[in-house]
């Protein structure tokens, strides 16, 4: 039903139930939002009201109303622009700035904050309100993500993202008027809840409250280290973001730019995370075979999401036994790069120093994870965001969009299309089918894209057919549609072989630590489309068929699924207490 009204004495018809920023927006009327958040492709919307900075006069309405939350009524007349409406917005945003930090320059928000955006936009120059602020200490318990209250405008967008969206239930309001904070309960440091570090507070957080921990200066200092050899690996989702941190459109495939970049900056090896993602295919597909025909221990759940994993280690500690016991491509690529070449190169694991790219922030604690180094060395050293590295490089004067396109180095930067797709929701799955078709049928088959697989949505069911045998999966992303199938599952309403879970929406493209989004979510349906394009363009599109990957296996590591390969690429989960 069509519901008629005018905005700005313009006619215009939406949907009932439909809000008046909404039908604004039809008219291509601009109303100044903050704590309103939309992305319709992963069917989400925060829209609380609570800033009231989208504040506009409704006739006959003697209060004004937040546009983002007032449902459009028949004959409705709306104005937008109003002296009144005006300075309502300005006194919110006033009182807003009074108990907020001046240190814009230095914010790791600076330039990307819509706090500091919207005082622009609504020509706040000078504060007419000043008073007490809020004094709390900065919470950098966690190695993923640095909190600081005094930036908190209580939105609330990072509350709907940990509980409605990810199911975490870490975040709340905690104190009343001025005291109102959102954080974990009692003000604990974020290292003491069951927070999972997949970052979307971070992706939500308007200002700079919530930000990733900062791992720049000690890339920095051992790339300054004569001492250590430093190479570093890229994870498939930072190739399709990173562009956008230098005006590149979304969706543009940055791999090669990217790759001169890292060399100018002066990383002694630049390798491929996709190199381990085929590795990891080879392990994961092996145990994947293993559990189907044994019929043990199934659905087998992938294990290449570090929030994913330390979400089932808190609220499903009784499904344990389900993950793939195979590492991350992270992890893999570290345990391989600190034996395998280390080894090649003639330099002790200690003195070569890996450092991730990661488009997650939760790489960062997974790496510190105990489980994930030898004799003390770790397998992976340090781990920058999508957003760090865009900071170097602009640190270091690169004018990355002018760069000249350059090649990762071998042997651990030869990868397929199958390693590509690990940065999309559905694309690990679809992986480990093309190489359990192949094993299975005992030929190279030409029909390889398991197209039901894909997409964004939240969950993805299927039933496939490889050689004859049919296999029920499923594939999820966001922790709370994880929360659904797992549910199922115990309650035996679901008969699966093989799933895939991401904790964030959309899988790694829509990481935390990727470029804000600041909720468009075209921008994700971009970089999605250039994952299946980079993968479509591939000359090798197959795991088990990358050379480099048979030469690891023949030169050191045996037999996928061999006793070595086990000890060096697999690992176990813990079944953690409710805290």
């Amino acid at each position: 039903m069509k519901v008629n009204l005018k905005i700005n004495d313009s006619p215009v018809s939406v949907e009932a139930g439909a809000t008046i920023l909404e039908a604004a927006e039809l008219l291509d009327i601009r109303i100044p939002t903050l704590c309103h958040m939309k992305m319709d492709c992963l069917n989400f919307e925060h829209r609380s009201g609570s800033c009231r900075v989208c504040v506009v006069e409704v006739k006959g309405r003697p209060n004004l109303a937040p546009a983002c939350s007032t449902p459009v009524t028949e004959g409705m007349e709306v104005h937008t622009n109003t002296l009144r409406a005006i300075n309502a917005r300005r006194t919110i945003l006033d009182l807003l700035l009074s108990d907020h930090p001046k240190d814009c320059l230095i914010c790791p928000k600076n330039l990307d904050c819509q706090l500091q955006a919207l005082a622009q936009e609504l020509g706040l120059h000078h504060l007419l309100y000043k008073g007490e602020q809020s004094t709390y200490n900065r919470d950098l318990s966690s190695k993923a993500i640095a909190r600081d209250l005094d930036k908190c405008i209580m939105c609330r967008r990072c509350e709907t993202a940990c509980n409605v969206i990810q199911t975490v239930g870490v975040l709340s309001g905690v104190g009343r008027g001025f005291e109102a904070v959102v954080a974990p309960a009692g003000l604990k440091p974020l290292v003491e809840t069951e927070c999972v570090f997949c970052g979307q507070c971070v992706q939500a957080c308007p200002v700079g409250a919530l930000t990733e921990m900062d791992y720049k200066y000690p890339v920095w200092r051992m790339l300054n280290d004569p001492a250590k050899t430093v190479v570093v690996q890229t994870a498939p989702a930072v190739r399709v973001a990173i562009g956008e941190e230098f005006g590149m459109a979304p969706g543009s495939v940055s791999t090669g730019k990217m790759v001169a970049a890292l060399r100018k900056l002066g990383f002694d090896k630049v390798f491929d995370t996709d190199f381990a993602a085929d590795l990891t295919i080879m392990e994961e597909t092996t145990e994947l075979i293993e559990r189907v025909k044994s019929g043990e221990n199934l659905p087998i759940l992938t294990s290449c999401c570090p929030g994913w994993v330390k979400f089932l280690e808190h609220q499903f500690p009784d499904l344990i036994y389900m993950p793939s016991t195979a590492k991350s491509p992270q992890q893999m690529f570290g345990a391989i790069a600190k034996s395998y070449y280390a080894e090649k190169i003639g330099v002790r694991p200690e003195d070569l120093i890996v450092v991730s790219v990661m488009p997650c922030l939760a790489k960062k604690y997974e790496a510190s994870r105990e489980e994930f180094s030898h004799n003390g060395v770790p397998d992976v050293d340090i781990v920058i965001s999508t957003r760090e590295l865009a900071d170097m490089i602009r640190e270091a004067g690169i004018q990355f969009s002018q760069l000249e396109d350059q090649e990762y180095d071998s042997p651990l930067g030869e990868s397929t299309g199958a390693a590509v797709i690990f940065g999309a929701t559905g694309g690990v799955l679809e992986a480990a089918l093309r190489t359990a078709a192949d094993w299975l049928a005992g030929q190279d088959l030409q029909e390889i894209d398991f197209t039901a697989v894909r997409g964004i949505r939240g969950i993805k069911e299927a039933t496939v057919n490889i050689a004859g045998i049919e296999l029920h999966v499923a594939i999820c992303s966001g922790l709370g549609n994880a929360r659904k199938l797992l549910n199922k599952i115990q309650r035996g309403e679901a008969d699966y072989q093989a799933i895939e879970i991401m904790a964030c929406p959309g899988g790694c493209l829509n990481g935390g630590g990727q470029p804000y989004h600041h909720g468009h979510g075209q921008i994700l349906s971009k970089r999605l489309e250039a994952l299946y394009r980079d993968d479509k363009n591939a000359p090798i599109r197959k795991s088990h068929q990358n050379p480099s990957i048979r030469k690891l296996y023949a030169e050191f590591l045996g037999e996928p699924g061999s006793h070595f390969a086990h000890k060096l690429l697999h690992t176990h989960y813990i079944a953690r207490s409710k805290k």
